[in-house]
């Protein structure tokens, strides 16, 4: 793909590079820039990964709204980066994402994931509520201590309390996929095999069904053997 150095937009140790559909970072923004930016805009691309970041070990924002970046991104350290915003691309794992920004953006104080599937809230899903948010959140606290703000809004010192008593349980359950769908569906269906009581005797704490079973066996039992002394 061709890269036009134009489309670079530059005020002092501010980078943009905004909507010109690449689908990786050139060479020559990190030859160029790397040393000097401190501020890195690269929304609306087509982005599937971040290897070329490695030339600006002194950055300090990263912007990277709306590309198709997803759970096997992988970002070089960037020990000086406290601003990172996702929103809108294709990240589903919560946990593999929070566990990596841990040992690579040690001073994170400022992220946002909006409009990822990670993040569950009505811009992704109508089935996510405030609840569901909330969990979000607590899980997200409980990983990255440092964070000030998460998403659109200031981190909270009762977020904060409940997110390190309870955060570690509150992580948020990646949907299923067709595939594993069909798959339970499959597991079903080998587990339940035929029995000749009632249903309701299947579960043996429900007694109800098997003793009905019983009673009637015997009651049957004893008209036959009615039956059979008349004749």
């Amino acid at each position: 793909m061709a890269y036009n150095e134009s489309m670079v937009v530059v005020n002092g140790s501010q980078v943009s590079c905004i909507g010109h559909d690449w689908e990786d970072i050139p060479d020559f923004l990190g030859a160029k820039y790397g040393e000097v930016a401190r501020r890195l805009d690269l929304s609306f691309n087509q982005l599937r990964s971040l290897k070329g970041l490695k030339a600006f070990s002194q950055l300090e924002e990263l912007i990277v709204d709306n590309n198709l970046l997803g759970n096997d991104l992988r970002l070089p350290r960037l020990p000086r980066l406290h601003t990172l915003t996702l929103n809108k691309n294709q990240f589903t794992d919560i946990e593999a994402l929070l566990e990596h920004l841990v040992e690579v953006t040690p001073a994170l104080e400022y992220l946002s994931l909006l409009g990822n599937e990670a993040c569950p809230n009505q811009l992704v899903s109508m089935d996510k509520d405030e609840d569901d948010y909330q969990r979000y959140r607590y899980f997200v606290l409980h990983k990255l201590t440092n964070l000030k703000f998460l998403d659109t809004r200031k981190v909270t010192q009762s977020e904060r309390s409940e997110a390190e008593a309870r955060g570690a349980f509150m992580k948020v359950v990646k949907p299923k996929n067709d595939q594993d769908t069909a798959s339970d569906l499959r597991s079903e269906s080998t587990v339940t095999s035929y029995t000749p009581l009632p249903r309701g005797s299947k579960d043996a704490r429900n007694h109800k069904g098997l003793m009905r079973a019983q009673v009637t066996g015997r009651a049957q039992e004893n008209t036959e053997k009615e039956g059979a002394e008349e004749i």
